[in-house]
């Protein structure tokens, strides 16, 4: 640990993830490798969407709470980083919640819980920005209760809580290893298992295992893990992307979202896990230069870093 700059690896992850967010929305129009990789290149400028203003906002409260999740004033923050930029590509779940807070004065997890019928989301609203909170707490035992303080801001249903905490498992492993040694891929996918608490991502996550060792092609393994919004349907495949892919950025995300579903999302999550295992200098420095806002989405992950070291 000692002989890795976790600095890197914390903002390889922050702008890994918003560099497969702004690719992946790229791919819903050029769904192709070469189409994607042309697209790329004259693109003077890579945006990204909502997962990416919602990981920013992520990362803005937990500087300013020095490393708290303050469900109230996480929700106060999305909700106002939502009515700045709304054209984001936001989905139902988190206006609907900003509403209920507003029109009810409730706190956001009860908001959260009326959505679905009183069921609340299992979405992969939660997981698609849980980057900030995987880097900050990659060492930190109490890791899936964090995450569900922070996704229960707007998604309360126990499968999106759990997608998320995967998600942010998979980020946390992947700052802690070594990027120059052999990827463990038993042990990490292990390490996930073991994570898992609820039966949809246990399943998903034992046949994600099972598509790795008989080395399944892509596509197979998006048709088999799921390419939808839902968190058991999208997380396991961002984390395929990553397993199948672990030395190549370019590659994890090209797999992440050339493969239907979800693509800007399933970039999101992938790339979060790849930046935070090869660190920034992993991601080719070209898309880095186009990444919208990149100077701001640097100057958090330096922040979240100093903040991580100022509380041990």
């Amino acid at each position: 640990m000692a002989k890795m700059d976790i600095r890197a690896k914390v903002l390889g992850g922050m702008i890994g993830s918003a560099i497969g967010d702004a690719i992946g929305e790229i791919a819903f129009s050029y769904p192709q490798k070469d189409l994607l990789s042309g697209a790329i290149k004259q693109e003077t400028t890579l945006r990204y969407t909502d997962d990416t203003a919602m990981a920013i906002g992520l990362a803005e409260s937990l500087i300013e709470q020095y490393g708290t999740i303050d469900q109230e004033k996480l929700g106060e923050t999305f909700r106002r980083n939502f009515q700045q930029e709304p054209w984001r590509g936001y989905g139902m779940g988190p206006p609907a919640v900003f509403s209920i807070v507003e029109e009810l004065n409730i706190p956001y997890s009860e908001a959260a819980r009326r959505l679905f019928g009183g069921q609340g989301s299992f979405g992969n609203g939660a997981a698609m920005r849980i980057a900030p909170v995987g880097l900050f707490f990659f060492q930190d035992e109490a890791l899936y209760d964090r995450v569900c303080a922070s996704s229960g801001v707007t998604h309360t249903h126990p499968v999106g809580m759990d997608g998320a905490a995967i998600q942010a498992r998979a980020v946390a492993l992947a700052t802690a290893l070594d990027p120059g040694e052999d990827f463990p891929g038993d042990v990490f996918l292990k390490g996930l298992m073991d994570f898992a608490r609820t039966p949809e991502m246990r399943d998903k996550l034992t046949l994600l295992e099972k598509l790795i060792k008989e080395s399944a092609a892509p596509d197979t393994a998006a048709r088999k893990l799921g390419q939808t919004v839902a968190a058991h349907e999208s997380v396991p495949f961002a984390v395929y992307s990553f397993v199948r892919n672990p030395k190549s950025f370019e590659e994890c995300l090209n797999c992440a979202v050339l493969n239907g579903g979800d693509r800007d999302t399933m970039g999101a999550m992938a790339c979060a896990i790849s930046g935070a295992f090869l660190g920034i200098d992993g991601i080719p420095p070209s898309w880095i230069d186009k990444l919208e806002n990149r100077e701001y989405i640097e100057e958090l992950a330096s922040k979240l870093f100093e903040t991580m070291k100022g509380i041990k």
